[in-house]
């Protein structure tokens, strides 16, 4: 993986940092306590407006490594919208809305690899990769249609530092591809692909992973025996999110030369890609994971899991990528999910006007 820094703290300054906390029983704080109105976990009004801002901004859709190949395609629902991504002839990545131009049938589902076109189940009307009407059956029938104006309705798509970034109202701006980082190298691996559906509302469980104030008392049996309690760098560029979760073996590197240092093996960082995806950096894998919001107390969690079979100078297998992974699915994740479903709960209750952040979170 390229050295995703951009305006956070490179390797050497963050490991420094984690130490200096360590040391002095700190960790990096805010300025302001924070109270989030409760209605904002369930009001459908604002749900909606969320949706209307998701499709007006670039979101991560899938790593490159999941479109490796021309012709290889994903159909799912993100923000709402069905869309159809895929990997054209020409190698490039276009996305459109997943309906027919006919019909509106999905004219794809799930994944796979389509080597000439897409044919619409339901009337046979067939698209090229590029979105293109290639055929009609008894194209007699409609006397006056202009194929080309009957492409599938496409969105716009980039891939930029290993991952494919979709907005569906709009143009991506060129502003924002000169910021993306580099997360993938060309020669990752998709290994694992996932999604699950909780009864919570999707910020909360975004929330989860935005601060370690919880990982002693949510976490005692999981990550907390391997992870520190509340000491954690927290860092921001832009509307995206760093937060560095130290291992207590950091301190195996504490009397190795700063400049040899590095978070590999000792730390997760797991960066939030405003408003609602993040890319968690872990000893043997990197996981993509977007919180696809489906109403205003259900989500939709996609998880793409990724690896290196050599990284910094390590041998990576396929069975450690999936050790690493299955630990953090199957434990600290899952208690964040229960954490998450439960809150939901309380939010439409009395108890509380809304939700109190303070300097830790």
């Amino acid at each position: 993986m390229n050295d995703p820094t951009n305006n956070f703290l490179n390797e050497q300054e963050a490991i420094e940092r984690i130490f200096s906390h360590i040391d002095n029983g700190t960790t990096d704080l805010g300025d302001e306590i924070w109270k989030e109105p409760v209605e904002n976990y369930y009001s459908q009004e604002r749900f909606d407006s969320e949706i209307t801002a998701l499709k007006n901004l670039p979101i991560p859709f899938c790593p490159s490594s999941a479109l490796l190949e021309n012709g290889s395609y994903i159909a799912r629902r993100a923000s709402g919208t069905p869309l159809l991504v895929v990997r054209g002839h020409d190698g490039k990545i276009r996305a459109f809305i997943n309906a027919c131009r006919h019909r509106g049938m999905k004219v794809a589902t799930g994944s796979g690899c389509k080597k000439k076109a897409f044919v619409c189940p339901y009337h046979a009307w067939t698209y090229s990769l590029d979105g293109s009407l290639k055929n009609i059956p008894g194209q007699n029938g409609f006397p006056d249609l202009d194929n080309a104006d009957y492409g599938l309705a496409e969105v716009s798509a980039i891939e930029q530092g290993g991952i494919v970034y979709v907005q569906q109202e709009g143009t991506i701006a060129e502003s924002f591809i000169d910021r993306c980082i580099n997360f993938f190298e060309q020669d990752a691996k998709l290994f694992n692909y996932s999604e699950v559906t909780d009864e919570t509302n999707w910020k909360l469980l975004t929330e989860t992973l935005l601060e370690g104030y919880h990982i002693k008392s949510l976490h005692k049996n999981t990550f907390y025996p391997y992870g520190l309690n509340n000491i954690n760098i927290v860092e921001t560029d832009g509307p995206n999110a760093r937060v560095i979760f130290p291992f207590k073996r950091i301190e195996k590197i504490r009397n190795i030369e700063s400049r040899n240092r590095s978070l590999s093996g000792v730390a997760t960082s797991v960066f939030h890609l405003f408003p609602n995806a993040s890319v968690s950096v872990l000893s043997k894998h990197t996981s993509l994971t977007i919180m696809e919001p489906l109403s205003p107390t259900r989500v939709q969690t996609v998880s793409y899991h990724v690896f290196n079979e050599e990284k910094d100078g390590e041998v990576i297998s396929l069975k450690d990528a999936q050790r690493d992974a299955k630990f953090v699915n199957e434990s600290g994740q899952s208690e964040d999910r229960e954490a998450a479903r439960a809150i939901q709960e309380t939010v439409t209750t009395s108890a509380n006007s809304y939700l109190t952040f303070g300097f830790f979170e």
